[in-house]
């Protein structure tokens, strides 16, 4: 009987000690399963952190290159106003062009990085109206950008244009400038030909020396009871003084007798003595010179 209280007390214990151990092993098991799974937690709280935090930095740097950006594009407006344009060389306006292309692919490059930005900040539950009012900003101040460039742009093409017409104009006046200057060389050419014409149909000759001197240049022959002959043979056309018709109004004979053996029609000249020698005085050049464009005056 004793020995059956005792083993029915092993029994009894050996069962509450099984049950304690199981109690204490399940503890044990969701202590250790809690544990895991707060460092999961954990963890992915801290990647969401780092998540939220990278995206902000990310909007902040966007913030900033939008506006250092738009200092850039004022600086630009800036330029490119009507008296720059009018003033700048060709190389100068290439160069704005180019800048303006630069900002133009920035701004629009800009945008597509704030899309996409704002389509994870909408996934994440950090998006707050302070980032969406943010978001909001940046989109207004590139859309803003975008404008003025574009105006910008339409300005430099007004330009180019302008200087396009000024240049096809230049090019225009100097093909008129050198139609003109061909029209004035001809215009020179037929002036000095019709000079020439005319100074050759005023073109006079005359000769004052001694009979002797006359006969000897074959200007006059004599002979005994023969007519005098002037300029009938073959006489030294050297001999004879060039003058002008228009200018030619007096001659000093230089002797106090002289005879005029060219004919010449009378009245259209006189021959008067001064101081004691003669001269002949050409009263009307155009009759006097409508018989013979040469003149012969015989002195002794």
């Amino acid at each position: 009987m004793i020995i059956m209280k005792k083993l029915s007390f092993l029994f009894m214990s050996i069962v509450a000690m099984t049950a304690i151990v199981s109690s204490c092993n399940k503890n044990g098991a969701d202590d250790g399963d809690k544990v895991n799974q707060d460092s999961i937690n954990n963890i992915a709280l801290n990647d969401s952190l780092a998540t939220v935090r990278a995206e902000k930095d990310s909007l902040a740097a966007l913030m900033t290159e939008v506006s250092d950006g738009m200092t850039e594009i004022m600086d630009m407006q800036q330029l490119i106003t009507a008296a720059n344009l009018d003033i700048e060389s060709s190389d100068r306006k290439a160069e704005m062009r180019n800048n303006i292309a630069a900002i133009k692919n920035a701004i629009s490059d800009r945008m597509g990085r704030l899309r996409q930005l704002e389509d994870r900040l909408r996934q994440s539950i950090t998006y707050t109206d302070e980032m969406k009012h943010s978001i909001e900003s940046l989109k207004k101040q590139l859309t803003r950008q975008q404008g003025i460039i574009d105006d910008l742009t339409a300005k430099l093409s007004a330009a180019n244009a302008t200087i396009t017409n000024l240049n096809t104009r230049v090019d225009s006046l100097k093909t008129e400038n050198k139609v003109v200057t061909q029209e004035k060389i001809r215009a020179q050419e037929e002036s000095s030909r019709l000079t020439n014409e005319v100074n050759n149909l005023n073109e006079c000759f005359y000769v004052v020396g001694t009979k002797k001197e006359l006969k000897q240049q074959k200007i006059i022959e004599t002979g005994f009871l023969r007519k005098t002959k002037v300029m009938e043979g073959d006489y030294t056309k050297s001999y004879f003084t060039k003058a002008d018709k228009r200018t030619l109004n007096q001659i000093a004979l230089h002797s106090k007798k002289a005879q005029v053996m060219s004919k010449h029609p009378s009245g259209s000249y006189s021959i008067e003595e001064v101081g004691g020698q003669k001269v002949l005085n050409i009263l009307n050049p155009n009759k006097f010179w409508e018989l013979s464009n040469y003149l012969v005056v015989k002195i002794d």
